[in-house]
């Protein structure tokens, strides 16, 4: 990063201070507003050495998500705050003196799909970065892209771990700071000795379960599971798997159900009288995203686990919220995903102005060791994984569609994506 003497900020104007203490509060403390460094300490033929799209004005990136298709329950949430993020970094001044330019395109659920485009924006548009992807499924469809033509992801979804790639930034939580410090949870405070594992059909999922055995059955010594079912992206029909439920009398429901599939679940269970009044449910993919589907008298009394949610009572959560409901109503709601969405631009900035260039090679090298102090779910650090230190917490759901938190790890979790044992 340049020397203080170089970056001594412009006097704002009376709207630029506006925007500051509306939307701003939420950004890192490092990020300095109204700043022009193009064609001064970083002209273009410095800070893009690569042939990406980055000009005297400007710096495109792209945003790979499922606007469309039974992800997009889930998704949108992320496209909104990567978009609020880079405009309040765009009302900052941009990056290095660039204002930064988004290519959105449409993943539709499809994994083909988001190979297809993640190729698209690496080869044909330039982009400097992406933000992108909700499922394993669609990181593992992209990684290849990305790891060939030296693209970089910056990825916000919780996820199963078991991965480590020079060419993603994980945002989200891996395995020990969401899977097992949950289970860990439900043993000691809910007394959970059997567990019923529900998921998706799909890689993340069927991992994060699989460890979720592993912690219960061995590692941890928790118990025993009594049932295990998987059901295709876009399942509506619970039945079944509800009687199976009321036959093994589980002491925990342990869900991974994503998307659109939440919707018909969680209905279903209180069709057929399993509620948070008499069965304990945790679950790894509800957050206030799927619960504006999934309507709060269905899911109240169940527990999530995540590491963000939006009733944290903070400064920066709400600066944050604030700036959101601005900008897309006041009726939107933010999921863990979500803000962890929102941490993805901000990140790319810093390691990007420590960098002094754009260059992946070195945005990359630069990348650990960066502290997000104004975090809305609080201070995170990048580790030199890739992946983040950061809180693990449980919420219950309420009928009103909101989230109580009631558990909360007591310093930041290192991120281990790689546990001994769960392989």
């Amino acid at each position: 990063m340049a020397d203080k003497k170089d970056t001594i900020p412009a006097p704002l104007t009376d709207e630029q201070r506006r925007k500051v203490l509306l939307g701003m509060a939420a950004a890192p403390a490092l990020m300095v507003p109204g700043v022009s460094f193009a064609n001064a300490q970083f002209p273009t033929a410095k800070v893009n050495t690569t042939k990406l799209a980055v000009t005297d004005t400007e710096v495109i990136v792209g945003q790979l998500h499922s606007a469309t298709g039974t992800m997009a329950i889930s998704e949108t949430g992320s496209i909104q705050a990567e978009q609020l993020a880079i405009d309040q970094i765009n009302a900052m001044g941009g990056i290095l003196g660039r204002k930064i330019k988004v290519i959105k395109e449409d993943g539709a659920s499809d994994w083909p799909t988001f190979a297809e485009k993640s190729k698209k924006l690496l080869v044909n548009d330039k982009v400097a970065c992406v933000f992108g992807c909700w499922t394993s499924a669609s990181r593992k469809a992209v990684l290849p892209v990305f790891e060939k033509e030296n693209g970089l992801l910056y990825y916000p979804t919780f996820y199963e771990g078991l991965e480590q790639s020079k060419n993603v930034i994980y945002t989200g939580q891996e395995a020990t700071q969401q899977i097992i410090w949950g289970l860990d949870w439900a043993s000691k405070e809910k007394k959970a000795k059997t567990y019923f594992l529900i998921g998706s059909d799909y890689i993340w999922p069927r991992t994060s379960m699989k460890i979720a055995r592993k912690h219960i059955e061995s590692v941890g010594k928790l118990g025993s599971v009594v049932g295990e079912e998987y059901y295709p992206l876009g399942h509506t029909n619970f039945n079944s798997l509800i009687n199976k439920i009321k036959v093994a009398k589980p002491d925990c429901i342990f869900a991974a159900v994503v998307g659109g599939s939440n919707v018909a679940f969680y209905k279903q269970l209180k069709a057929a009288g399993i509620t948070g009044v008499k069965q304990f449910l945790l679950t790894l993919s509800v957050t206030e995203d799927e619960m504006l589907g999934v309507g709060g008298e269905n899911f109240a009394g169940f527990y999530s686990s995540m590491k963000y949610f939006q009733s944290l009572d903070n400064a920066n959560n709400k600066a944050f919220v604030e700036a959101f409901k601005k900008a897309y109503g006041p009726k939107s709601v933010i999921g863990d995903v979500t803000q962890a969405g929102y941490l993805g631009p901000w990140l790319w900035k810093a390691a990007v102005e420590k960098a002094g260039s754009f260059d992946v090679d070195k945005v990359v090298a630069a990348s650990p060791g960066i502290e997000l102090k104004s975090a809305p779910e609080g201070y995170v650090k990048l580790h030199e994984n890739h992946h983040l230190w950061s809180k693990a917490r449980i919420a219950q759901g309420m009928p009103d569609g909101t989230f109580k938190v009631v558990a909360e790890s007591g310093e930041l979790i290192e991120p281990n994506p790689f546990p001994k044992g769960y392989q």
